[in-house]
């Protein structure tokens, strides 16, 4: 339920937490692929898209092709018309004008969130890249100190520096590629 004063990017930091999804609901609503796609694709765009777009964008998501076959399309726009944007609009997940055909992130959408593990186009987790890397880092420093010849080399300041800026670096892509999402929660 959207409360009064709510923004329109459907992030209100003043929501009370009571009145979140229950956790059961969101398992629900992330069992099925296309209502995933459908959060993931809407977190991604800046602001309200078409009905059109966004099962465009889910069929090619679905066939790996571009532009997807058209039963496909068709198939995605009326599944996500009847049954799954209806079912995420109940939520406040997102908010579907069935008369315009426009669909735009919720409110509830950062509960459902929680629960979606971010994925790097290469198919790992931020959090497993991040922790392997910390590991790497660590491994490299502790081996630059016991005299691992090229490391020790470089010293313990340089191979430091380098993980840093690895990091730095990677944190910078990240949020990069999910500018619209962090957009959206600034504004």
């Amino acid at each position: 339920m959207v409360q009064q004063g709510s923004e329109p990017n459907g992030f209100d930091e003043s929501e009370d937490p009571e009145e979140s999804i229950e956790e059961t609901e969101i398992h629900d609503v992330l069992r099925n692929e296309r209502r995933c796609w459908t959060i993931e694709h809407l977190r991604n765009e800046s602001g309200t898209i078409t009905l059109r777009e966004l099962s465009e964008a889910i069929a090619a998501a679905e066939s790996g092709e571009s532009p997807p076959p058209r039963n496909l399309r068709e198939s995605v726009y009326n599944s996500l018309h009847q049954t799954y944007l209806p079912k995420l609009d109940s939520l406040d997940v997102v908010s579907h004008d069935r008369d315009r055909k426009h669909v735009e992130i919720d409110s509830r959408a950062r509960d459902v969130d929680l629960y979606m593990e971010v994925v790097t186009e290469y198919g790992i987790t931020w959090a497993e890249y991040y922790r392997s890397l910390g590991v790497l880092a660590l491994f490299a420093v502790v081996a630059s100190e016991v005299g691992v010849p090229v490391l020790v080399d470089a010293g313990t300041l340089v191979v430091t520096s380098v993980f840093l800026a690895l990091i730095g670096v990677s944190i910078l892509y990240q949020l990069w590629t999910h500018r619209w999402r962090y957009l959206r929660l600034l504004s």
